[in-house]
């Protein structure tokens, strides 16, 4: 099979293989994606060792910049929550906004502790601050608990260093920091909108009670919490160091001071700093001995050894893709449709996301596709990260039964499935459709 039209059926084919198996057979993502990367190199008449080297080559390019970044933000995050650093960080804000403006506190709340915590730990933490505010005003909890949602979802998805943009960027070949920027430009608008402004009008048609049964958060609570300052320094310091990293590789000249905040700003380099700073100012200083904070830290990466391996099965789909010429031939039909290449990206994340559930696996499929697409046609550096939140958005929206966040949310909430699709499900697909509008506008610019 060597015509453009044989090589793009292949490729529909491996999408509708990895469907059936994560849907109708509920294989894991990891193996499902494997044997769709295997399916795609052997349908499109690739010898057998090549397809594997093929594999070995996108799973060790992608995983050598995924792991480290995925496993030093995993660490940074479990010393942040069992420090109660990200209570602080919850308590000050809500303090300094007052309840006036309380919707406004938990979305930003939301926002900033979704940097370095998944979104599911972050909404476990916070769901008692949530429920104190609802029982306290007497509003319904979906006036709290949707802009908290929504923080959480909108930097769990556009900014790194969390997995899915990551993954993307790594897969896209985007800029980090360019991610980064222009996740918190797409970001705060859609947490704004899906949040705040959404769940004020949503609370006055749906009253949510606090639920009889209070969940609290499970971790231990420390006897004296970390400063706000000392946290939110760990907190920006590698968002500001990667960002200035950035700025410095398109503005400076060369010369030392360029390679010097190449160096620091690299994400490598930025969270290794911001971890170790952990360890010494949330763990040294908190009275932890030196087994202690190594038991923190090897808490961190246990729950992120699947996602590094999802990740990096979907960075040896997007290889499989570009060497047997399938990926090409969808390039091929990108560059010919009248379609703009950033929604192509967005349709295809959404289209994966509505079918099996996964954002990760959405992302992954999406970046895979589209991969080819951006070298064929050597998309800016700015094109790139905005291709990264459009694809990060369409995985966002049109989250539904199939998705685990569908039901946390409908569990933590203690609603029915009608009133999960009206709060989460229409919160979601805001936040999505809301990404694409800003991403085309800003493609208009750069």
């Amino acid at each position: 099979m060597t015509d453009t039209f044989s090589l793009l059926f292949v490729a529909i084919c491996s999408i509708v293989l990895l469907t059936y198996l994560v849907v109708v057979r509920k294989v894991h993502a990891f193996i499902a994606i494997l044997v769709a990367a295997a399916f795609v190199g052997l349908g499109t008449g690739m010898q057998a060792a090549d397809v594997l080297a093929s594999m070995q080559s996108g799973m060790g390019n992608t995983l050598g910049f995924v792991a480290t970044i995925v496993g030093l933000g995993a660490m940074f995050g479990q010393f942040l929550e069992e420090s109660g650093g990200i209570d602080r960080l919850s308590q000050t804000i809500n303090n300094k906004f007052g309840d006036k403006n309380s919707q406004w506190a938990v979305v930003l709340t939301g926002f900033l502790v979704a940097i370095p915590v998944f979104f599911e730990v972050g909404l476990i933490i916070l769901m008692p601050l949530i429920y104190s505010l609802a029982k306290k005003s007497g509003k319904s909890l979906i006036y709290y608990g949707i802009p908290l949602t929504a923080g959480l979802a909108v930097t769990h998805a556009f900014i790194p260093p969390t997995p899915g943009p990551v993954a993307v960027a790594s897969i896209l070949g985007a800029d980090i920091g360019l991610v980064i920027l222009f996740g918190f430009i797409v970001g705060i608008p859609c947490a704004c909108l899906a949040g705040p402004i959404y769940a004020t009008f949503l609370a006055k048609r749906l009253h949510v009670p606090v639920p009889n049964h209070i969940i609290e958060a499970s971790h231990k609570k420390p006897k004296e919490l970390p400063s706000f300052g000392s946290v939110a320094a760990l907190l920006t310091f590698p968002l500001v160091a990667i960002l200035v990293g950035t700025l410095a590789k398109f503005t400076l000249s060369e010369g030392v001071l360029k390679e010097a905040l190449l160096f620091i700003g690299h994400p490598f380099i930025a969270l290794t700093i911001a971890t170790i700073a952990c360890f010494k100012v949330l763990g040294k200083k908190q009275g932890l001995s030196s087994e202690q904070i190594r038991n923190i830290a090897s808490r961190g990466l246990e729950p992120v050894a699947l996602v590094i391996l999802v990740t990096g099965a979907g960075g040896m789909f997007k290889q499989v893709l570009i060497d047997s010429g399938a990926g090409q031939a969808f390039a091929d039909v990108v560059a010919l449709s009248p379609l703009p290449p950033l929604a192509a990206g967005f349709l295809i994340a959404i289209s994966v996301r509505i079918i099996q559930g996964s954002a990760t696996v959405a992302m992954l499929t999406a970046a895979g596709l589209m991969g080819p697409v951006v070298q064929e046609l050597a998309f800016s550096p700015s094109v790139l990260a905005l291709m990264t939140i459009a694809i990060a958005a369409g995985a966002t929206a049109m989250s539904h039964v199939n998705d685990t966040g569908f039901w946390i949310v409908n569990r933590y909430f203690d609603i029915s499935v009608k009133d999960t699709f009206v709060s989460w499900t229409c919160m979601a697909t805001l936040i999505g459709f809301t990404g694409l509008f800003l991403v085309l506008m800003l493609g208009l610019f750069v």
